[in-house]
């Protein structure tokens, strides 16, 4: 069952510095929403607090009107670097999971015979079939990245988390891996979070797309994305796909220079 998520007046700091500056956001049940920014707007910070693994210094965050609180198999996460087991087989990284989290899969009554049909449907998915024995040094970047979909995936995760996870990816596998995770959403009706660098790729793959703003870290602006659900090619070359990027791009930049500017001020004060 897909999950909503609500942050309210999120705040967050490492040390004197603020990271987060009073973040409120709503992600709808089933929603791919995606977040941009520049270095430093706290994007994967805040991405990090949704997923459990930190901890916020004030405000509220809630999944399906229950508090995050720590890690939880509702809310799965999937980072830039691909994290398999080496020793591990397609198969084995995937289903990896159910041995790190099998209370929480007992309670789902989920037998090994369906845990396996289950991976295999993964694999599937993902395009991994042929190579379900093969291991991680087999495998490019790419289907690297693919395993580590299927493994985030293979608990039913409510929330999928995404931290810029084709970054590392060459351009033509970047683009089949975006079509991937559509076909993911529509397969799995999971909700998403996905944080990137790249505009593009932002408005490709969202319903909506959040902008934040560095130093400290806070929303900007939020865009609709104002494309029909099913994406291609000839999306991204048409006039309004590519007003809205420039637009969006137009910001960021505005938000970095403002950044920089206030930057200089508080640095010239306290150097007079």
């Amino acid at each position: 069952m897909t999950k909503g998520i609500e942050v309210e007046h999120l705040m967050k700091s490492f040390g004197t510095t603020l990271v987060l500056d009073d973040v409120s956001l709503s992600v709808e049940a089933g929603e791919f929403l995606t977040i941009v920014g520049a270095s430093g707007c706290g994007k994967s910070t805040l991405l990090r607090i949704l997923a459990g693994l930190e901890s916020a210094d004030a405000g509220a965050i809630a999944c399906d009107g229950k508090p995050i609180e720590g890690p939880s198999v509702e809310r799965a996460m999937v980072f830039q670097d691909y994290s398999l087991f080496p020793w591990l087989s397609v198969m084995g990284n995937v289903m990896f999971s159910r041995r790190l989290s099998a209370n929480a899969y007992d309670n789902l009554a989920l037998e090994r015979g369906a845990e396996e049909e289950r991976a295999s449907k993964l694999l599937s998915i993902v395009g991994l079939s042929k190579v379900k024995s093969a291991y991680p040094s087999q495998l490019s970047g790419g289907m690297r990245q693919r395993v580590a979909i299927a493994r985030a995936l293979m608990s039913k995760p409510a929330v999928l988390l995404m931290d810029e996870p084709f970054g590392a990816l060459d351009a033509q596998t970047r683009e089949v891996m975006q079509d991937l995770v559509l076909e993911v959403v529509r397969e799995e009706g999971t909700t998403i979070v996905f944080v990137t660098h790249d505009v593009e790729e932002a408005i490709y793959l969202g319903s909506r797309v959040v902008l934040m703003a560095p130093h400290p870290g806070r929303i900007d602006f939020i865009y609709e994305v104002p494309f029909p659900r099913q994406r291609d090619i000839a999306m991204r070359l048409s006039a309004p796909f590519l007003d809205l990027k420039r637009r969006i791009m137009n910001r960021v930049r505005e938000t970095v220079t403002t950044s920089f500017d206030s930057e200089t001020q508080v640095s010239q004060g306290l150097g007079a």
